[in-house]
Order: C-alpha cells, then sequence, then structure tokens
C-alpha cells in the first residue's frame, strides 16, 4: 500500500472502527480481529501498519490525546471570559464524551497498553486524564493571573479535584450522561471558595 493519505486514512478507518467496539461492547471486547472486521478491512491490514495490537491501542490514546490539545486552547481562550464555573461546566462536558471515557477504561483494562504507555508517556497518573488536569490546571493559572479567582488558590490541587470528579460523573456506562445542571454543581463546589475569595 502506498505511503501518504492512504495510509493515514487507513490508520483512521481503524481508529474509528475500534472507538465504535469500545462504545458498543467496552474493553472485553476490542481486538484486533474486532477492529478489522469492524473496519472492513484484510485481518493483516493492522499489522501491517503497527507492530502489534498494543502499538495500534497506543495509538489510538495518542490520537485522543492529540484532540485534547484543541480542547486546551478553546478552554484557555475562554480565560477572562464568561463565568469560571461555567467555562469549566462546559469543558468537562465536552472532554468527558464517550469516546474519551471508554478510552480511558480501556487504559485501566489493559496491563500491557499501560506498560506501552509508560514508555513514551513517563508522567505519573493515567494518561488522557493526566494531560486533562493539566489542560484545566493551565486554565485556572490563567484565570489566576486575571484576578478572577483567588491569587493563592492551588491550581494544580483544583485541576486534580475537578477531572477526578468529572471522571466519576460521566464514567458509569449504565446511567445517563449527566446533564449541564449536574455538571455544574460539582464544578461549582470544587471552584466556589477561590471564586469567592477573589473579592475579598
Amino acid at each position: 500500500m502506498p505511503t501518504g493519505v492512504a495510509l493515514r486514512d487507513v490508520r483512521q478507518q481503524l481508529f474509528d472502527a475500534a472507538e465504535r467496539i469500545l462504545l458498543r461492547d467496552g474493553a472485553n471486547g476490542l481486538t484486533s480481529r474486532a477492529v478489522t472486521t469492524e473496519a472492513g478491512v484484510a485481518k493483516g491490514v493492522l499489522h501491517r501498519h503497527f507492530e502489534d495490537f498494543d502499538a495500534f491501542l497506543a495509538d489510538l490514546v495518542g490520537d485522543r490525546i492529540a484532540r485534547l490539545e484543541g480542547q486546551a486552547a478553546t478552554l484557555r481562550g475562554s480565560a477572562g471570559t464568561g463565568d469560571v464555573a461555567g467555562n469549566l461546566t462546559g469543558a468537562l462536558a465536552d472532554l468527558f464524551d464517550p469516546v474519551a471515557v471508554a478510552i480511558v477504561g480501556l487504559i485501566i483494562f489493559r496491563d500491557e497498553l499501560r506498560v506501552r504507555l509508560r514508555q513514551t508517556r513517563p508522567a505519573p497518573g493515567i494518561p488522557v486524564l493526566t494531560e486533562a488536569v493539566t489542560m484545566v490546571a493551565a486554565y485556572l493559572n490563567e484565570e489566576c493571573e486575571m484576578g478572577r479567582i483567588a491569587a493563592d488558590a492551588d491550581v494544580d490541587a483544583l485541576a486534580l479535584s475537578l477531572i477526578g470528579a468529572g471522571h466519576l460523573l460521566f464514567a458509569d456506562r449504565g446511567r445517563p450522561t449527566p446533564g449541564p445542571e449536574e455538571v455544574s454543581r460539582v464544578v461549582n463546589a470544587v471552584v466556589a471558595d477561590v471564586v469567592q475569595r477573589r473579592l475579598l
């Protein structure tokens, strides 16, 4: 198969298939055979482009992390505008879409994948969630510098709390996706103190 556009198309086709399987069948249903069948390609296609199945999964995670860059830029761009809690509520809803939640579950489920990811992402924590904490901390730091939250706010601890709480809200596939009001209630509980103290 020629390189370039065709290769990228096959990779994306396989990633899209894997995401559909994760949403439908969970991490247990995600196998190399299931991915190639879902993608409608020959069984050997995946192994022509990836060293093994865990290498494929690591690239799938990397693809999801790359998407966070756009979300991070949007969130940081909202600093100084609107309502801090409102900005964070929207960001958490965007971050924890069903595919992202399923990918986090996959990382937790597969020991071999975590080992593979540690080789290129040595930062502690769970990939995707770790980058999300960094994204939220950067936004909160911007708001702190603009005086919209307390100057002594521990933005790293706040970001960790928000991502941890957000993941718990969205992680249960057996219940309906939390609505804006439910997410907002949790966000306000986490940031209320630093938002109020900046007025003192």
